[in-house]
């Protein structure tokens, strides 16, 4: 069984995009080409800004909700320690 990994993309007009996947460079490459998130297109370009691992996708998919769920202050704080 392979990890899922939470991630938030910083967007070329600052916002923040929160997804899961299990192959964390595939996924960000797809978004920086264009055939990611329909949210992430002509927002590039796009920077990895944080991670984090789970083991299953329900836990992942749970925190992913409670990522999204957080203003763009407390966002920025939860991705500072990765600056």
């Amino acid at each position: 069984m392979s990890d899922w990994y939470v991630y938030i993309l910083k967007c070329k007009d600052n916002s923040y995009y929160t997804g899961i996947t299990k192959n964390i460079e595939k996924r960000i490459a797809d978004h920086i080409s264009g055939n990611g998130a329909k949210y992430t297109r002509g927002r590039a370009p796009l920077k990895l800004m944080h991670t984090e691992i789970f083991k299953n996708r329900s836990t992942a998919t749970k925190r992913e909700f409670e990522i999204k769920k957080l203003s763009k202050i407390k966002k920025e704080i939860l991705i500072k320690p990765d600056l």
